[in-house]
């Protein structure tokens, strides 16, 4: 079963944003893409750099900073080598200004 908790707000997440927080003891990336708010786990699945400090090579993907691989920060799909794997995902709700994230206790 799984449940919301408050991570943030949209005015701390403006349109371009990005934002770190904590869930259940997890790094989460926050995301805000024009107003679609999306949440990846912080970790490149290559070699568990932080993924938040890379750069949009486009929009949505982002390039992790160490070795260059890249990720829908949507989907949390790898888009190229080194990285084979997928980033997780957590789900979001937005309701007034909070931004929520799937927790799972």
């Amino acid at each position: 079963m799984s449940n919301f908790v408050k991570v943030a707000t949209l005015s701390e997440l403006p349109a371009g944003g990005r934002k770190i927080v904590e869930v259940d003891g997890i790094t989460v990336a926050l995301f805000n893409l024009d107003g679609r708010i999306c949440a990846i786990e912080d970790v490149c699945t290559h070699d568990s750099g932080p993924l938040a400090e890379g750069e949009f090579v486009s929009p949505g993907v982002i390039a992790c900073p160490r070795h260059g691989a890249r990720f829908d920060v949507c989907t949390g799909k790898a888009l190229s080598l080194p990285a084979f794997e997928d980033v997780d995902i957590f789900e979001v709700k937005v309701e007034g200004d909070d931004i929520l994230v799937e927790s799972y206790y």
